[in-house]
């Protein structure tokens, strides 16, 4: 396997985790592309590990850790418009406002609404 198809199966890998709500895994697939490899798009690979760690901290019941990864996700995303690898940028922003309007009236992991979770689609 040559070194782009190992960057594109470990991208796949990340979203695939993503998708089954294995946000833990998605963020070893990803931050392994992220360290090892030469990124042109590495912010946005960037934010997509921060992105999934939001989600790690938010199941452990860290609000406040939560949200620091998911503005720091938002901030990078931003810099990108369209379709980048083929998740709709401007749809994941708004996702992505959606949950942070569920973090700030966080009552408890019991109440947190996870169906709002960016699809990455």
């Amino acid at each position: 396997m040559d070194e782009s198809q190992k960057k594109e199966e470990l991208f796949i890998q990340g979203l695939n985790y993503y998708r089954k709500k294995d946000y833990f895994e998605s963020h070893e697939s990803w931050e392994e592309l992220w360290s090892d490899y030469y990124l042109e798009d590495r912010k946005f690979v960037q934010a997509l590990i921060q992105l999934s760690v939001s989600f790690v901290h938010l199941g452990n019941n860290n609000i406040k850790g939560a949200k620091s990864l998911l503005n720091k996700s938002k901030s990078k995303f931003k810099e990108f418009t369209g379709v980048h690898r083929g998740i709709n940028v401007k749809k994941l922003l708004e996702q992505i406002e959606g949950v942070m309007d569920e973090y700030n009236n966080f009552s408890g992991l019991d109440s947190f609404d996870w169906n709002i979770i960016p699809s990455l689609d």
